[in-house]
């Protein structure tokens, strides 16, 4: 998948017409959901939108995933220039746009399925350039959720299995884009920093209400968007548990945006040839939205420094400003569709007494609530939850909010028992926050406190302050079967369900 605004020919002239070209080129949206049909009503209430196509999913409506009442609430006028967007002449005939019309009358398509089509929509897309001979139009898409490979029984992120594939990604409410006077930011990601920065010029042009910036991260920002898909449940959750308490509430939410920027710090070391990435950009990065060319963060390793995280995509505003935002309560409109699952989830917990017997449960309360199985981009990921932990080795610390998620919804009923007593008790779920962030060494000297009567916790403090022999020392301590009580008595909640996620991950 080469995905580039440019054939590889290196006549100067040729080169000069394609940037010209680019300057006056259309974009397509392609199937057309709440997201793509609310950034489309922006674009021609502030705009003639001439330069937008859209083509809806075959035997689809182009407004077919708003309720009747969001669609009496629109403007008539806007509704027809959109409808009008979708269609264009075959001679005498109106005929409704295709995938294969856009490919051939735009030069930036974005695929706006969800994970559910995403996958056959760029197989078909890569086919259609093939057979058009149209492989100058660059690919992007939305889908911000896990997907996985049922054959390998294997998941994994979509721009990971396509590097060259554009990603767009920002915080909205649909309703707020039909507001004239809201507005809208976005980062358009592309591993070519050339390509992030035409595409996003392109993007940036369709509505003065719609902000788009630069960014070379487009696998780092689908993980952001899948991982916080998932704490946005936990943030919804939380939010109507624990909405009265004052010292709780801002401690989980900012452990989520936190964990989930930490987890793609992970993944982004996993990138093949990470430092050509950064190396061989034809524009450098402080050029785009970047203030810096990179930022790492790096532990000491068996004496030496070694770099474990990558950050420099959190200089990526407007990604990081779809994960504060999914974690917030919207003050004016509905929440995002995640935070909903999320009150959800705590209704029913309330009126239970216990967490949901299993996933399928969940989805129908959601339903009841009119919230579609499909659209519930967050509990499709946390599905795949623990392949994705194992598969980039993500640190249990850094990702404690989902994991706690996910065994209150697919843990055994003893695991689920235990979760239901952290999540719903303030100070449990406060001591879990606290406790669960900890690298498995820390926890190893909080346990020691809670027994110091043992002469060994005694004496691992005493090392430390000593500081003789402590290298040779400390492992032997550490290891030692009697460090932290193991009687089911003397083990809080938060402990108990920190050992059960230990042991599950």
């Amino acid at each position: 998948m080469k995905n580039n605004f440019f054939t590889d020919d290196l006549d100067h002239e040729l080169i000069r017409k394609r940037i010209l070209e680019l300057e006056s080129a259309r974009i397509g949206f392609y199937s057309i959901g709440l997201y793509p049909a609310s950034l489309a009503y922006n674009c021609v209430m502030q705009t003639d939108a001439s330069r937008l196509l859209l083509a809806p999913r075959p035997n689809r409506q182009i407004l077919g995933a708003f309720t009747q009442s969001s669609l009496e609430g629109m403007d008539p006028n806007h509704v027809n220039r959109l409808t009008e967007l979708s269609f264009h002449k075959e001679g005498n005939n109106t005929v409704q746009n295709t995938l294969a019309d856009l490919i051939l009358r735009c030069e930036l398509v974005v695929l706006c399925s969800n994970s559910n089509h995403i996958n056959d929509d760029i197989e078909l897309a890569l086919s259609l350039q093939e057979t058009l001979n149209r492989d100058q139009v660059v690919l992007a898409c939305l889908s911000g959720s896990f997907c996985h490979d049922n054959f390998k029984n294997e998941s994994y992120i979509l721009c990971e299995r396509y590097p060259n594939l554009a990603f767009f990604s920002g915080f909205h409410r649909h309703d707020a884009l039909r507001n004239p006077l809201d507005s809208f930011t976005a980062n358009f990601c592309h591993p070519n920093s050339l390509i992030a920065l035409l595409g996003s010029h392109l993007l940036d042009q369709l509505s003065p209400n719609i902000q788009v910036s630069a960014g070379v991260h487009n696998v780092e920002a689908q993980f952001i968007k899948a991982s916080k898909n998932i704490g946005s449940i936990f943030a919804g959750f939380a939010s109507r548990i624990h909405c009265d308490n004052p010292g709780l509430l801002p401690t989980v939410l900012t452990l989520l945006l936190e964990q989930c920027l930490d987890q793609a710090a992970s993944v982004s070391m996993c990138r093949d040839s990470r430092e050509k990435f950064y190396d061989s950009q034809p524009i450098p990065l402080t050029e785009l939205c970047y203030g810096v060319q990179k930022i790492e963060a790096a532990l000491v390793r068996d004496g030496e420094m070694c770099k474990v995280r990558d950050h420099t995509f959190s200089q990526l505003t407007a990604v990081v400003a779809d994960v504060r935002g999914s974690m917030m309560k919207s003050s004016n409109g509905k929440s995002t569709r995640n935070f909903i699952a999320g009150e959800i989830l705590a209704n029913y917990m309330i009126e239970k007494g216990h967490c949901p017997p299993d996933i399928d449960h969940l989805y129908e309360e959601c339903e009841k609530k009119g919230l579609k199985k499909g659209s519930l981009e967050g509990l499709k990921s946390l599905r795949y939850w623990p392949q994705i932990v194992s598969k980039y080795n993500l640190p249990l610390h850094d990702c404690s909010m989902a994991n706690l998620l996910y065994i209150s919804i697919f843990g055994t009923h003893e695991e689920k028992e235990t979760a239901y007593k952290v999540m719903i008790q303030s100070r449990d779920l406060t001591n879990y926050c606290q406790e669960s962030v900890k690298p498995n060494k820390n926890k190893t000297y909080s346990g020691a406190l809670n027994d110091l009567i043992n002469k060994e916790n005694q004496d691992l403090f005493v090392n430390v302050v000593e500081q003789q022999n402590y290298l040779n020392r400390i492992d032997q301590i550490m290891t030692n079967s009697n460090l932290i009580p193991t009687t089911s008595s003397s083990i809080s909640n938060p402990i108990k369900i920190i050992d059960i996620i230990e042991n599950y991950f």
